[in-house]
């Protein structure tokens, strides 16, 4: 079963679109997952966020595009690592969620995405408190921390992703 949490437009899109929100334990078509995401709580009900350093993106969910050939759990685990430090095998992640962005006019030359894509959101949670972790040398992170919900609302202020926060 899906259900459309929000529907929403956002700046980075450069044509008229609409990106739904949707909950699903069900992955989204994989020939069109550009991306995956990974939401690690721990048991004190933090959330493992990185600190992107390029392009002003500030605090994220960890995750980024797929490699060619990669699958979107496969994608999460890596993005995971690479961007926090932590290492889950994709076992321990499970597909919660999804973004469905549809364009409704024609996009530029320049845009790399197919007209139609899609987003995997998996989660896990830890058995107890999350640990000390940090992006590895050469990461495009700067930094890894667990935050609570306030503090995630706070620094991460319009996110798409923020209504798939629990707790």
């Amino acid at each position: 079963m899906t259900f459309v949490l929000a529907t929403e437009t956002v700046p980075w899109i450069p044509v008229a679109h609409r990106l739904d929100v949707i909950l699903s334990e069900s992955l989204p078509p994989g020939d069109r997952t550009t991306s995956a995401f990974a939401f690690v709580s721990d048991e004190a009900g933090r959330t493992l966020m990185t600190r992107v350093g390029r392009e002003g993106r500030g605090w994220d969910i960890p995750g980024g595009h797929l490699e060619p050939g990669e699958s979107a759990v496969d994608a999460a685990s890596r993005e995971l690592c690479e961007e926090t430090g932590l290492r889950l095998p994709p076992s321990a992640l499970s597909i919660f969620a999804w973004q469905r962005i549809e364009l409704l006019e024609p996009p530029p030359a320049s845009y790399r995405y197919p007209a139609l894509a899609y987003m995997a959101m998996f989660r896990a949670t830890l058995p107890g408190p999350g640990g000390p972790t940090r992006p590895p040398a050469g990461s495009e992170s700067t930094h890894a921390e667990w935050l609570t919900r306030s503090e995630i609302e706070r620094v991460c202020a319009g996110r798409t992703w923020l209504a798939l926060l629990t707790g």
